[in-house]
């Protein structure tokens, strides 16, 4: 084994401190090197100064969070193992900080065992890594034992975890190890050599595999990461990538296959929580609502100012909780892939106009121009569920008309290009610094400042929109400055649109 596993540092990033203290005392008795932080922000200065091979990272903590930091670790050392530590509430960040680099997580709460294999699953990966190193440093230095140094590489691709398939160039499998036969139910004494539509069921995956293999993803970051199941409770995560000859020419295709079950079954029990709280206490809170709005009518003139200010504002706010209720379950139906409205040919000027003629009163109060731009042919008629625009761009909209100031202008326009329907909602307001673009898309984020602070709303909006977009199998995407205005753009593929049943 690699004498560096003798000396390894590990860093435990958790702003709970049980965590980090308890983690320390189990982590010390494998011979590691623990470190720890409270925040993302201590984390980066002990990694400044201390080598750390491994990061138990949690994902949500004050200041600045997981995802953040684990995107300053990718930036500061790629060769750091980074397990995210996830709770409940946050599988689907887990998820996707996996997608942006993470090795592995581990879910709170957890238990000495739990965490003992986790880490060691990451020790044994940078054993082989580093095994990988010094068989490429005995290449470069000699060339004479090459067979032996190729049969080494080969046994370690075969001790992976993972499943992994290397294809060449016409699709067919060159190589796989017994991780990936076992997750595909093969035979383990199968030979590679037939098309890969012979080993997987997927027939998406395959397709991607094939065009990789073909040198049609030679750019790294434009390949997509692709998720299926092969039963209702079997979930992976397929990483592929070309496999690049010394002139850069493709020679095939490595796929990584990453079990995600565990967390897909976690997304599961939260969505399913959500929607039965959500259920339990939208009638409540609508009785509340409206036993509050009959007092304040019945008792005009009756109640001091005050009285009636309090009141209002009760009403108020049942309000709010019932539209965060019905975004929690329009969002949770959206993720679930249920459609509640069968698509339909939608003439996208209509449609448009409607939504704007409907919002041209909420502009009128802030004294804004709200114009609708259309092109002089007339746009694709569109086969889509009619619901699902008015959501979209009703949301986009509004949106664009909360966080403009008074006076202030909101374009919609229209038009097409290539295979697409492109709609922008450009506006002139209050715009969103650099830092906050990446995130506006989250559930529940929001932008707030000394201009926006005081603009209610539920923080799901544009979740809900992103959602919508893709179930369309569109594009959506925001250019934003300070003081500049942001402009809002979709992209909605009219061939795959018509093709709806």
């Amino acid at each position: 084994m690699d004498n560096r596993l003798d000396s390894i540092g590990i860093m435990v990033v958790d702003d709970e401190r049980d965590i980090r203290d308890g983690s320390e005392r189990i982590l010390s008795r494998l011979g590691l090197k623990v470190l720890k932080a409270s925040r993302g922000e201590e984390a980066l200065k002990i990694l400044a100064k201390e080598d750390v091979s491994i990061v138990l990272l949690d994902l949500k903590m004050p200041g600045m969070d997981g995802m953040e930091v684990l995107g300053r670790i990718r930036e500061i050392n790629e060769a750091i193992l980074v397990i995210v530590i996830t709770g409940f509430a946050t599988v689907e960040t887990a998820i996707e900080a996996m997608k942006r680099g993470a090795y592995d997580f581990i879910p709170k709460p957890f238990d000495p065992d739990q965490l003992r294999i986790v880490v060691n699953r990451g020790l044994e990966k940078l054993r082989l890594i580093w095994e990988a190193e010094k068989l490429e440093e005995e290449r470069k230095r000699t060339l004479f034992d090459l067979d032996t140094e190729k049969s080494r590489i080969h046994t370690i691709i075969e001790s992976l975890p993972n499943g992994v398939v290397v294809t060449n160039t016409e699709g067919q499998v060159v190589l796989m190890n017994p991780a990936f036969k076992q997750l595909f139910d093969l035979e383990p004494d199968q030979n590679p050599g037939g098309k890969i539509d012979d080993y997987v069921p997927d027939k998406e995956l395959c397709d991607l595999i094939k065009e990789i293999s073909q040198g049609k993803h030679v750019d790294y970051d434009d390949i997509p990461t692709y998720e299926f199941a092969l039963s209702e409770d079997k979930y992976f995560m397929a990483q592929t990538q070309p496999v690049l000859g010394e002139k850069k020419e493709c020679l095939g295709a490595v796929v990584n296959l990453v079990d995600i079950s565990a967390m897909k079954a976690l997304d599961m029990l939260k969505s399913e929580f959500v929607t039965k709280v959500s259920h339990e206490l939208r009638s409540p809170l609508s009785t509340i609502h409206e036993q509050l709005a009959s007092v304040l009518s019945d008792m005009v003139g009756e109640v001091s100012r005050n009285d009636q200010h309090i009141l209002s504002r009760a009403k108020e706010k049942t309000q709010g909780l019932i539209s965060l209720i019905g975004d929690l379950l329009d969002l949770s139906r959206i993720e679930a892939g249920i459609v509640s409205h069968e698509p339909k040919q939608v003439r996208l000027e209509e449609c448009l106009k409607n939504i704007v003629d409907f919002l041209e009163t909420r502009a009128n109060g802030k004294d804004q121009s709200l114009i609708l731009e259309l092109p002089k042919d007339p746009l694709p008629i569109i086969t889509a569920d009619p619901v699902a625009l008015e959501s979209i761009f009703g949301n986009l909209i509004t949106n664009a008309i909360n966080y403009t100031q008074k006076s202030g202008e909101i374009r919609v326009i229209a038009d097409s290009t290539g295979i697409n329907v492109r709609i922008k909602v450009k506006d002139n307001g209050f715009g969103i610094e650099e830092r906050h673009l990446e995130k506006i898309f989250e559930r529940f984020y929001r932008v707030k400042d000394k201009k926006t602070r005081f603009i209610t709303g539920t923080g799901l909006g544009l979740p809900i929109v992103r959602g919508l977009v893709d179930t369309l199998g569109g594009f959506i995407n925001v250019e934003s400055a300070p003081g500049m205005g942001s402009t809002f753009t979709v992209l909605l593929p009219v061939e795959k649109l018509n093709d709806v049943s």
